[in-house]
């Protein structure tokens, strides 16, 4: 069974308390992975590099809902590499070319890279790949 869990669905959380987790999370991530600022901005869906230096300084207030989405999909491919490729492998697997049919030799890198669509893809992928669902 599959449970989804959207910020509207925690009244509790404060937006503050939540942008700054998620991107706390997500910058740690950035770096596990080795991502330079232009991947990390693509993968967060900013376009003003002003804003992507503000928000690693310091989280905003609130999180628009595209940036919520992408977050979760980055944390659940992350989540579900550290069950597939416990270890260092995990963090060079969205690096290297796979020849597995959704990917035709493209890393994962590359099809997150091309929006939510291939987060979504690579998420999936990897969740298929440990016999789980989105949870």
């Amino acid at each position: 069974m599959s449970i989804r869990i959207s910020a509207t669905a925690l009244p509790d959380v404060a937006p503050a308390h939540l942008a700054r987790a998620g991107l706390t999370t997500f910058f740690r991530i950035a770096d596990e992975w080795e991502l330079d600022s232009a991947q990390q901005m693509t993968l967060l869906g900013l376009a003003s590099r002003t804003t992507f230096f503000r928000w690693k300084k310091s989280a905003p207030a609130t999180l628009p809902p595209d940036t919520l989405e992408r977050l979760s999909h980055v944390f659940g491919i992350y989540k579900s590499l550290q069950i597939v490729l416990p270890g260092p492998a995990a963090a060079t697997w969205v690096h290297r070319p796979n020849d597995a049919p959704l990917f035709g030799g493209r890393t994962a890198l590359e099809m997150m890279l091309g929006g939510v669509a291939g987060l979504f893809l690579v998420r999936a992928y990897l969740d298929g790949e440990r016999g789980g669902d989105f949870a």
